[in-house]
């Protein structure tokens, strides 16, 4: 049975462990298994206090088979990263209800590592892995409650603080040294729901411009010289051929198989790609990649496509050139590149014959269309006024007031109109330059759509109607705070205080992405080719160098310690053991020696029933040795007592 004396400090400390450890899956699971364990753990607190109220017999049978419904009816049965999860949740949950032993606290505290373990299938950031290492210190602590007898909650965490330091040399040296072992694709649980996209594989008006105040990142580049200027910062995406007239999609027909052999001229850009976790297998390279690795493939309209699926980070080394030229392309293509939904109206074709279309080159028309936009009090904004019904003639004679994918389409729209083949491209342009690490990050804000144009023995070329409308849109990141109400782009000279704050909070931010950026690279992402190539750099090459080198800084690690656990200076003398020995010696002199290993408590316990007559004086002398040497209340007078104690007990 658990120790009277400690019973309450050891749940009440285990208890508080189990909800910290808890309390991240309040984001990720349904509420309803969230909250059946919040009921168990508040259930299990109240039952510190007043254990008759804990569910026995019957009651717990029907909790324990609610909470198996309640799984069930959630995830509809066991398997998978969420219906796991709630299972070792629901099942802590229950097990709290009947602790009567040290061995129910020791399987509570084991149930308790691995739901932590578990957080790590949804969030692996560098916060999130301090968080669980210090509630693991913690429910370490706990262990250390268990078994010896501290009843001072700050003596635990420091104990439980040294034993994690100690073994945290050895678990860095075995994380990078010990061979990554890939699972197989058949044992990934699904994690759906965690993978995360801006941009769609279709675009309405406005559909880009929902992203427009998003935050979230989308996926980090570092260079390996200099960083593109922001004019040429453009990631390719999804490319849009067909539309109804308000719905822009992908072609039907786009195979792996490129049409052409792009060839490229002018700087080439060497970087390491980042993708942040995303539902579908599309890498954002800078226009336009030229090598790529064996895991990417480029589809017919020049669109990288990973051949695995993109639910967890993933890294790419690529090659891209600023300058280019696509190559020939297929008459299908041009013919998708020219489709319309319906005839054109009257005022768009006098729009194209006013500007040229009909009868100037492609090059001339598109300049002249350009300045149009310009000239004409067209307006960039992120929140349009609605377009329902024709909407390209609606923004191009009416509102005037649209956001990239508005201009693209209009842009797009009116090339196809002149018979010039064109197409709407999506992906994000530009990136928040992190001066701290020297790499951009790219985040769901700088969603963008442009267009691409035919033209003979040119290619397909980049045409961005925005940039003629709002150049600062592409030379510089929108920041919500310089948008006005109906969201058009505002720029306002903070004050030299505001400005300074700013500064400072920005340089702050970026020293935080760095270290985001590196723990995500060199940790999270520390895959089997990682691992090769930053072993290699060392002259580590193969598996046995890999375990000989690991069992040679583990040995160290381990002689280290040794040495310093084995030669440490002298401690002062311990006089409440010098009396508790006198009095194991007097119990020895009668024949009752202490085992090898066995614990003053288990001592006193075994040789109590032996010696009836003196049980009372034996559990006086023990609790007062391990409440002054490992209590709180530890004093002068207390050892005075314990020496009383034993210099009055005889056999």
């Amino acid at each position: 049975m658990i120790n009277p004396a400690y019973n309450k400090n050891i749940l009440i400390f285990l208890l508080s462990s189990i909800g910290l450890i808890a309390l991240p899956h309040a984001y990720h699971l349904p509420l309803p298994v969230f909250g059946f364990f919040a009921v168990l753990l508040v259930w299990r607190f109240l039952g510190v206090w007043q254990p008759q109220r804990l569910p026995k017999g019957l009651l717990l049978l029907l909790v324990s088979v609610g909470g198996l419904a309640l799984l069930y009816s959630q995830h509809s049965g066991i398997l998978g990263r969420d219906a796991g999860t709630s299972l070792f949740l629901i099942a802590l949950g229950l097990k709290l209800m009947e602790i009567k032993s040290e061995r129910d606290l020791y399987l509570v505290n084991y149930l308790a590592f691995i739901v932590a373990a578990s957080q790590f299938l949804y969030e692996q950031s560098i916060l999130m892995a301090a968080y669980i290492l210090f509630v693991c210190c913690v429910l370490f602590a706990t262990l250390v409650f268990i078994n010896s007898y501290v009843a001072n909650t700050r003596v635990a965490l420091k104990k439980a603080s040294v034993i994690i330091a100690q073994a945290i040399p050895m678990a860095i040296a075995i994380f990078i040294l010990f061979p990554r072992v890939e699972a197989p694709r058949w044992l990934l649980f699904n994690q759906q729901q965690q993978a995360k996209t801006g941009l769609s594989d279709s675009m309405e008006p406005g559909s880009i411009s929902d992203l427009g105040l998003s935050d979230e990142l989308v996926f980090r580049v570092k260079f390996t010289g200099a960083i593109p200027p922001p004019q040429l910062r453009y990631w390719r995406g999804p490319v849009l051929s067909q539309t109804d007239g308000k719905r822009w999609t992908q072609a039907k027909d786009l195979s792996y198989q490129q049409r052409a052999k792009a060839t490229f001229s002018g700087t080439v850009y060497q970087y390491t790609l980042l993708m942040e976790p995303q539902d579908k297998n599309w890498v954002f390279a800078l226009e336009l990649p030229a090598a790529l690795p064996k895991t990417l493939r480029q589809n017919a309209v020049l669109q990288l496509l990973s051949v695995d699926a993109l639910n967890q980070r993933t890294e790419y080394s690529l090659s891209s050139y600023a300058q280019y030229n696509t190559g020939a392309s297929t008459p299908q293509e041009i013919q998708q590149a020219k489709q319309l939904p319906a005839t054109p109206s009257y005022k768009m074709k006098q729009l194209v014959r006013q500007l040229g279309g009909f009868d100037s080159t492609p090059e001339v028309f598109i300049g002249q269309l350009l300045t149009h936009f310009r000239q004409q009090d067209f307006h960039y904004t992120l929140t349009p006024p609605l377009m329902e019904n024709n909407p390209v003639e609606t923004f191009l004679f009416e509102t005037r007031y649209g956001f990239c994918s508005h201009y693209a389409s209009a842009f797009v729209t009116l090339m196809r109109v002149a018979n010039i083949p064109a197409r709407v491209v999506t992906g994000y342009q530009g990136g928040e330059l992190n001066a701290v690490g020297d790499f951009l990050e790219i985040k769901q804000a700088q969603a963008h759509a442009w267009a691409e144009v035919w033209l003979d023995k040119q290619g397909w070329i980049r045409v961005d109607p925005t940039a003629a409308i709002a150049p600062e849109r592409i030379e510089k990141n929108i920041d919500i705070n310089q948008l006005l109400p109906g969201g058009a782009i505002h720029y306002v000279a903070p004050s030299s205080e505001a400005q300074a704050a700013f500064n400072w909070l920005q340089k702050t931010r970026q020293l935080w992405g760095n270290v985001d950026y590196s723990w995500q690279r060199w940790v999270i992402n520390y895959n089997n080719a990682n691992q090769s190539h930053f072993l290699s750099s060392f002259g580590i090459e193969d598996f046995k160098d890999m375990v000989y080198w690991m069992g040679a800084i583990i040995a160290v690690i381990v002689a280290t310690l040794s040495g310093f656990l084995l030669y440490q200076k002298p401690t002062t003398v311990d006089h409440t053991l010098i009396v508790y020995k006198r009095f194991l010696k007097k119990l020895a002199k009668a024949g009752f020696n202490q085992g090898v290993g066995e614990g003053a408590r288990d001592f006193a316990e075994r040789i109590k029933p032996k010696l009836p007559t003196h049980a009372p004086s034996i559990e006086e002398i023990t609790e007062a040795y391990l409440q002054q040497r490992y209590g709180v209340k530890a004093s002068a007078v207390g050892l005075q007592h314990l020496k009383t104690l034993v210099n009055h007990f005889k056999i």
